[in-house]
Parts: structure tokens; C-alpha cells; sequence
């Protein structure tokens, strides 16, 4: 547990400094390190809360948020988060779903580096009916695997050009803090015994201090560019470790 423990505080670090929870990755560890499958959701999601609660509050506070902007994604993918948690899926098919979206996640990542170096971005007018099914594609996969969605919503936005880079990472942070909300009440409707979700109180503290770590990296010290690359990489790292495991 205790290395474990590390590797979440590690990660929190990275995802918290670009305004992302890291349930992705949390997942990955998770399964890794054989902890039981029916709990990776709900520990991963309850992270995600846990390090996006601080961004989120900033990104208000500083009138960073484009509620304009959010508000399409969040129709979609609030009722879709809570019907993704709410149903069982095998272990199997997990693990093949999980690999696909972290490799994804890493190239999308990557794109999403080369937009913080663009001195003048044109903001294109997307329609409502397109950010709410984007939205309810991205809340269904949240809420079945157990991720915020930002990681897919944030590189997306860049891609269409539907905002600024400050509106794009505070819309991405309130979404996945609000899509793991959803995310958790769906996965609450299974069968999860809450005092073994309580065993694992150091991932808890171990997240809230990585969070608060990478708000402060991201204010005060690295470019955004430079930790969207470093998190990319990690992404791709676990994705390629876990694709070793399901082909042994």
C-alpha cells in the first residue's frame, strides 16, 4: 500500500497541475497492484473529486469559468455518468477499455500540449446539440470505467477551438469534479461494501496532498505546456505497462 500510496500522490501531482483528477491512471495502478476490481470505480472517482475540488474553486474565484461553455457538456453527461456507474461490466473487458482510453488519453494529451504555445486561438461557435452529445458520449464512459472525462473533454474543446485555453481548464476541472459526482451515485447503486472503500483512506490523503502540490507547480513554477507533455508521457507509460499485463 505504501508504494501505492506514492504513485497516487505522484499522480494527483501531475493531473492536478493541468487541471485534471487522474482516475485514469489511478484505475491503471489500481490494477496493477491487484487491489479487488468491483472497488477500482469508486476509488478512483472519489480521487477525482478530491483533486479537482481545489481547481474548481480557483477557476470560479478567478473568473476563469465560461458557464456558456460548460453547461452544454453537463446536460449530456450528467444523466449518462450515472447510468455508466451503475452497470457491472467483467474484468476482462475493463482491462481492454481502460488500455484503449489511457492510450488515447496520451495522444490527445500530446495534442493538447502543442495548444498551449498558440499566441492567438479563434474561437469557433459550436452547436448546442454537438456539445451535448459529446458530453453524453464522455459521461457514459466516465461514469462505466470510473473517470472524470476531462482527460477526453479538455483536448477535445482545444481541437474544435471551442474556447480560450483558461476557459477550456476550468470547464474541463468542474466537469470531471461534477461527471465523478454522477459517476460515484451510479456506482453507489451496486453491491460495494463501504467500510473496505474506507481501507484505502491513505490514497485519499495522499491525492489531496498531490493536488494542492500540483495547483502550486501550476501557478507558481512549470509551463502548462511542459506538464501536459510530462503527463502525457506517464499516461502512455502506464498504457504500455498495462498492455503487457493483458498480453501475458
Amino acid at each position: 500500500m505504501t508504494i501505492l500510496t506514492i504513485f497516487f500522490l505522484i499522480t494527483a501531482i501531475l493531473y492536478s497541475s493541468v487541471g485534471f483528477g487522474g482516475g485514469s491512471t489511478y484505475l491503471a495502478l489500481m490494477l496493477i497492484w491487484g487491489i479487488p476490481f468491483y472497488i477500482f470505480p469508486i476509488i478512483a472517482l472519489f480521487c477525482n473529486i478530491i483533486v479537482v475540488s481545489g481547481n474548481s474553486i480557483n477557476f470560479i474565484r478567478s473568473g476563469n469559468l465560461n458557464i456558456k461553455l460548460l453547461i452544454p457538456y453537463l446536460i449530456g453527461s450528467i444523466p449518462f455518468a450515472f447510468i455508466g456507474g451503475s452497470i457491472q461490466i467483467e474484468k476482462e473487458f475493463f482491462e481492454i477499455l481502460l488500455f484503449i482510453i489511457l492510450i488515447i488519453a496520451g495522444i490527445l494529451l500530446l495534442m493538447e500540449s502543442k495548444s498551449f504555445s498558440q499566441d492567438e486561438i479563434k474561437i469557433k461557435n459550436i452547436p448546442k446539440i454537438f456539445s451535448i452529445i459529446i458530453g453524453s458520449i464522455i459521461g457514459f464512459i466516465s461514469g462505466l470505467i470510473g473517470i472524470g472525462g476531462g482527460i477526453f473533454l479538455s483536448p477535445l474543446l482545444f481541437l474544435i477551438k471551442a474556447g480560450y485555453p483558461k476557459h477550456i481548464t476550468s470547464t474541463a476541472s468542474i466537469f470531471i469534479l461534477i461527471n465523478s459526482i454522477f459517476g460515484v451515485a451510479g456506482q453507489l447503486t451496486k453491491n460495494i461494501i463501504l467500510n473496505e472503500f474506507l481501507n484505502y483512506w491513505p490514497l485519499f490523503v495522499a491525492v489531496l496532498v498531490g493536488g494542492q502540490i500540483g495547483s502550486i507547480l501550476n501557478i507558481k513554477f512549470l509551463s502548462n505546456r511542459t506538464l501536459a507533455v510530462t503527463t502525457s508521457l506517464l499516461v502512455i507509460f502506464v498504457a504500455v505497462r498495462m498492455g503487457f499485463r493483458i498480453l501475458s
